[in-house]
C-alpha cells in the first residue's frame, strides 16, 4: 500500500499509534481480500465488496495522515 511513501510510512508507523494500526488492518483486509479472490476462503460478492470499501476507507486515511505528515516535516 503507498509504496511510494515507503520512509513516510516506516517513520510513521513507529511514531503514531493510530496509524500503525490502520496500516495493519489494511494489510489484514488485503490478505482476505487476496484468499477470497484466489478461492482460498469463501466469501460472498456482497462480503467481498465490503471487505474491498473497508479496505479503501483505510487507505484512504492513511493517504491522508501521510499527506498531512509530509506537510509538517515540509
Amino acid at each position: 500500500m503507498l509504496h511510494e511513501y515507503r520512509d513516510d510510512i516506516h517513520d510513521l508507523k513507529q511514531k503514531d499509534a493510530h496509524f500503525a494500526r490502520i496500516f495493519e488492518k489494511h494489510n489484514e483486509l488485503d490478505k482476505k481480500v487476496e484468499d477470497a479472490e484466489a478461492g482460498r476462503t469463501i466469501l460472498t460478492d456482497v462480503e467481498l465488496e465490503n471487505l474491498k470499501k473497508e479496505k479503501l476507507l483505510l487507505k484512504d486515511e492513511a493517504y491522508k495522515i501521510i499527506m498531512d505528515h509530509r506537510k509538517a516535516n515540509a
